[in-house]
């Protein structure tokens, strides 16, 4: 088989199972280990995978501005939210996080709706201003403004005061190995913190951050209530329901 033979297999085999081990890889094309890790090299330089210890996963979304972000794929964020919504309850603390599927979730919520909200993120405290029956509590810090959230010593202390029945999460990279990640350590910290002070963690999340890594990591799959979602693979979704996530799509 040519080398362009090989990574062509490689690359439809990411795209379909959303990463590669080495080890079936050089069994599947009945090539030497070194030879499928040369493969991943290069592909790795071209940008067209990542790789990880024993393989390769996809390449996850390109790091965006919020302001980008909030205007992508809007119908299909909608979709994903209404499958939230029915499994909120009124009367309850909901923290949430900066992401552009809970800015759509909040957009949506009924006007008779009642809880409390906790969030670090100035947009959706702006749009909860419009919804009478939700009490909010902003979390102050140092603004960081591609992300539009606020950050640092300051809302991580007032986050470790606070317990929470709901935790909806901004997802950037999920992998069903390693967990949820994200491009930056001061992001990391408050995801972090936000997921151990609430009682059940959910994410909406949209196809193209499946099987996706980023620099820091933040929140064990295990520590994962439910991922609400539209359409993933059959074989992308067993991975996360053998570690216990509760997949809705």
């Amino acid at each position: 088989m040519l080398k362009i033979e090989r990574q062509n297999f490689i690359l439809n085999k990411i795209y379909t199972e959303g990463k590669v081990l080495i080890s079936s890889l050089s069994n599947d094309l009945e090539v030497s280990e070194d030879t499928i890790r040369r493969d991943l090299i290069e592909l790795d330089q071209k940008n067209q995978l990542k790789r990880v210890r024993s393989g390769a996963i996809r390449i996850g979304p390109s790091i965006t501005d919020f302001s980008y972000r909030e205007n992508k794929d809007i119908p299909t964020k909608k979709e994903i939210a209404k499958k939230v919504i029915p499994n909120l309850k009124q009367n309850t603390t909901i923290m949430v996080d900066g992401s552009s599927s809970n800015l759509e979730l909040i957009k949506l919520l009924p006007e008779n709706f009642m809880a409390t909200i906790i969030t670090n993120c100035p947009p959706i405290i702006i749009e909860l201003a419009n919804k009478t029956n939700i009490k909010v509590i902003s979390i102050g810090g140092e603004f960081y403004k591609r992300s539009q959230v606020n950050l640092g010593v300051s809302a991580y202390k007032q986050i470790k005061k606070i317990y929470a029945d709901y935790y909806l999460m901004g997802v950037y990279n999920i992998d069903s190995q390693y967990g949820c990640s994200v491009p930056t350590q001061e992001e990391a910290d408050i995801k972090e913190v936000m997921s151990q002070q609430s009682d059940k963690v959910l994410c909406l999340v949209t196809n193209d951050k499946f099987e996706t890594i980023s620099s820091f990591f933040h929140q064990d799959i295990h520590g994962i209530s439910t991922i609400f979602t539209d359409n993933v693979a059959t074989n992308i979704k067993k991975s996360y329901e053998d570690s216990g996530v509760t997949i809705v799509q």
